[in-house]
């Protein structure tokens, strides 16, 4: 098999991402095999000093370490991805970008005559495709290639598994990456990937021994956990999901991995105390059980070179004599002496720190701590969020943390849960709120409404205070009525009360007339929203009002909450993008603001007024667009001057209608944006065209081909 399938770049690939949405690449729909799953990988070795685990541990007891050397014909890495291969491989200045626990594949022909690549990989690599410690990220890989009229459906069964794609205009083009975030190297182990392929050892020659097999020969393998250890591929009616015909089959395989011989280390924990002359230090380790764990000797605290203790599960402990004062950032040294190399991890060491009292009152609003260290010699100890412990509690605590952490000047740390005491909340006392929902005119129900009033409310309570006297119907509701016989000034009081006593009062004066006043239509201010944005008009200001009745005049189709109502809201729709893959002849942009029109009416007539609501101006600066041709590969960015979380999407042409390129991108915290992608091929366009979501739009914008 060739290895370079392995190693095809994987941008735009999720953490966990099944297929790809990328234009012309095939979308891939896993199937559950037949019987149970047998099998997996379950375990992640320590941390190695290149930063990547030492090793992977599947469900049959099989460990595998990363391919990394340059002298090992079986297990290589590969000289193309290391910046000088003709010296040592070095951390992090001669390390491969890309490098293999497991590289597996099985490569056919077709009935159709075209060639068929299925790559089974857990692979190291590099999330910024560049050699950065701290980007260090494990992945497995499922890849399916082979050419396919568009539109034609397979099944593809391979050792881990069963996928159903249906070819694109690139044909049969799939990969499934899980685990490729930088750090999570335990993601790796819910992929498909695992447990780990190797030689069936009843088929001649017998796999190399410290290895799965020889990835210069093909052979049959085992450890399918759906003992599908082989790949059949084949053709199904696009609709109905029936075998047409099978098209391809091989029960061969090249495979490429490493039995690990190193167990590694991991120092889980350093810790010490002391009186400032004589104390102790206490060390936590893990690896595989039976290994030779040690502390390297230290004159400076006052111990020799001495062995941990195994537990036998894989836990090493060890006790160990110190002399004089810790200083903080002190390091020790923890080595697997049956590693070879030998395994090495630096610990710095750090006081324990334990709480003795932790309390909040939450009637005084006081934290108290009390904490001491396990150097006596008194490191400064402080609460994060609050300061040095000084022996009186923090005051003005309103809203204490969950749980407080306190840290030591020498390193340590710890973090308690809070308890709080004190007197329990109760809902603040009620603001009582007003208004006069109807026309004032004699004769006519006036309704007084109390529905704007906030808090806990029990109970309310209208009462007149002036004007000619009335009967209220309702006056211990929510709402209440009354009908005026006489012209004049009107006054009322609203009272609340609840859980939290007696709410403040409102008071409501009003005019009932002789009879009704034309009405008048006011709306606040045109405004300028951002789109996907919700936006709300406001005609409550409008006088003499009956009824209200929106209606939209022109812009882009928005819905409102309600045609009716003095305050109706909409969201200001997005600027929809153009479909991937492609052409869009029909696509239409409209970036125009939307105008509503609002009428107000009583029994005396009606008024009419419009608003307009703009969107927020959004242009693209900064684009930088390059092809290069020898990877079918698109590189584009740019910079959004509007930061709100939108869509961007680029298309082949000198308009929004031609194919789309890769899927739409989000704009990041700092207006920035980047796609990446394979395809689609220039096809004699010179420019491409970008819009976002919010209405940003640039078009005909040069490419620049390389190589």
């Amino acid at each position: 098999m060739s290895k370079k399938l392995g190693r095809l770049a994987f941008a735009v690939v999720a953490a966990t991402a099944v297929g790809s949405s990328l234009a012309g690449v095939a979308m891939a729909i896993p199937v559950s095999p037949g019987g149970p799953r047998s099998g997996k990988l379950t375990q992640v070795g320590p941390i190695a000093e290149h930063g990547f685990p030492t090793w992977y541990r599947d469900s049959n007891d099989v460990r595998l370490e990363l391919c990394t050397t340059m002298d090992d014909p079986l297990c290589p890495a590969l000289a193309d991805e290391v910046p000088d291969p003709t010296q040592p491989i070095s951390f992090p200045d001669n390390f491969p970008g890309e490098s293999f626990y497991q590289l597996d594949g099985a490569d056919l022909t077709l009935t159709s005559g075209a060639r068929a690549v299925i790559g089974l990989n857990l692979e190291g690599a590099f999330a910024a495709d560049r050699v950065v410690d701290g980007d260090q990220m494990v992945f497995g890989r499922v890849r399916i290639r082979f050419d396919a009229p568009a539109g034609e459906r397979y099944r593809i069964t391979h050792p881990y598994g069963v996928d159903d794609i249906v070819a694109t205009d690139k044909g049969v083009n799939m990969t499934e990456d899980t685990g490729a975030a930088a750090g999570a190297f335990g993601q790796a182990l819910a992929g498909r990937v695992g447990p780990f392929l190797k030689w069936d050892p009843s088929v001649a020659p017998a796999a190399p021994a410290g290895y799965v097999g020889d990835p210069g020969v093909n052979h049959k393998v085992v450890g399918s956990p759906y003992n599908t250890n082989f790949v059949r591929i084949e053709r199904l009616d696009p609709a109905s999901g029936a075998v047409l015909a099978q098209v391809g089959y091989t029960d061969l395989f090249s495979i490429q991995g490493r039995y690990a011989t190193n167990a590694g280390v991991d120092v889980d924990q350093a810790t010490y105390s002391t009186d400032g002359q004589h104390g102790t230090l206490e060390v936590f380790a893990t690896s595989e059980p039976g290994q030779a764990i040690e502390v390297t000797g230290n004159p400076a605290l006052g111990f020799r070179t001495t062995r941990l203790r195994g537990g036998g599960n894989g836990r090493y402990y060890g006790r160990f004599p110190i002399t004089g004062p810790v200083p903080p950032g002190t390091k020790i040294e923890v080595s697997n002496t049956g590693d070879r190399p030998v395994a090495k991890k630096i610990k710095t060491v750090v006081d324990v720190v334990r709480i003795e009292e932790l309390g909040y009152d939450a009637d005084a609003g006081t934290l108290t701590v009390k904490a001491s260290s396990s150097d006596r010699t008194g490191p400064a100890l402080s609460v994060t969020g609050f300061g040095p412990i000084t022996g009186s509690p923090f005051t003005g605590v309103l809203a204490p943390p969950p749980a407080v952490t306190v840290t030591s000047a020498a390193g340590g740390s710890t973090t308690v849960p809070l308890i709080g005491t004190g007197g329990v909340f109760l809902p603040a006392a009620p603001v009582a709120a007003a208004t006069l929902d109807s026309l004032a005119v004699v004769g006519q129900t006036v309704r007084l409404d109390g529905s704007g009033s906030v808090g806990e409310i029990d109970a309310y309570s209208w009462t007149q205070t002036g004007g000619p006297s009335v009967t209220l119907t309702g006056a211990t509701e929510r709402t209440a009525t009354f009908t005026p016989a006489k012209a004049g000034d009107y006054t009322f009081t609203l009272d609340v009360a609840g859980p939290g006593g007696a709410g403040a009062k409102a008071t409501v004066t009003f005019t009932v007339a002789d009879q009704v006043a034309a009405p008048k239509a006011i709306v606040g201010a045109d405004q300028t929203v951002t789109r996907g944005r919700s936006v709300t008009v406001d005609g409550s200001g409008s006088t003499g009002v009956e009824s209200y009745a929106w209606r939209q005049v022109s812009g882009p189709q928005v819905t409102l909450s309600s045609t009716t109502t003095a305050k109706p809201s909409f969201t200001y729709p997005a600027q929809a993008l153009p479909a991937a893959p492609g052409p869009n002849a029909g696509y239409l942009y409209n970036n125009d603001p939307v105008v509503l029109e609002l009428t107000v009416r009583n029994s005396a007539g009606s008024d009419v007024v419009r608003t307009t609501v703009r969107p927020t101006a959004d242009q693209l600066t900064n684009l930088s667009v390059r092809f290069r041709t020898d990877k079918d590969e698109w590189r584009i960015s740019g910079t959004d001057t509007l930061v709100a979380g939108q869509m961007v999407t680029a298309v082949l042409g000198s308009t929004l209608t031609g194919r789309v390129i890769g899927t739409p991108v989000a704009v990041d915290a700092t207006g920035a944006f980047s796609i990446r992608v394979n395809g689609p091929a220039l096809s004699g366009s010179t420019t491409i065209s970008l819009v976002t979501t919010t209405g940003g739009r640039l078009l005909a914008q040069p490419v620049t081909v390389t190589n």
